[in-house]
């Protein structure tokens, strides 16, 4: 278990499209929650949804089946890994996150601050 269903960042019913119109109208930089990936994989379980400058990012969150970890984005090297998804939300609450805009080849980073709720 990804210690996902009790936390307050975890939106279970919540769509990609929900998710971003929540984070829009938190208009919070750092606003950020947790949804089930659209595409019901299991190497994907999760993505991470954050808002920064205008901007939703959808962060997919990887399950690493050989050390039953949990990395963010594409598989890279040197990644941090993390043993739940709880232990990713609480790194980034404490340290920053890079957001990669791959349309305009920017990055940004901010921490998880605000958890956003769908109503």
């Amino acid at each position: 278990d990804a210690g996902v269903h009790s936390k307050a960042w975890y939106a279970a019913t919540c769509d990609r499209k929900m998710a971003e119109d929540a984070l829009y109208r938190s208009n919070k930089d750092g606003s950020f929650l947790i949804r089930k990936s659209s595409g019901q994989d299991s190497r994907q379980p999760y993505t991470l949804v954050v808002f920064y400058n205008r901007r939703v990012y959808n962060i997919p969150i990887r399950f690493i089946e050989s050390t039953r970890q949990y990395a963010l984005g594409r598989e890279k090297s040197g990644e941090e890994r993390f043993d739940s998804v709880a232990e990713i939300v609480e790194n980034h609450q404490r340290t920053s996150l890079v957001l990669i805009d791959s349309q305009n080849n920017t990055k940004d980073s901010t921490k998880l601050k605000y958890i956003v709720r769908v109503s």
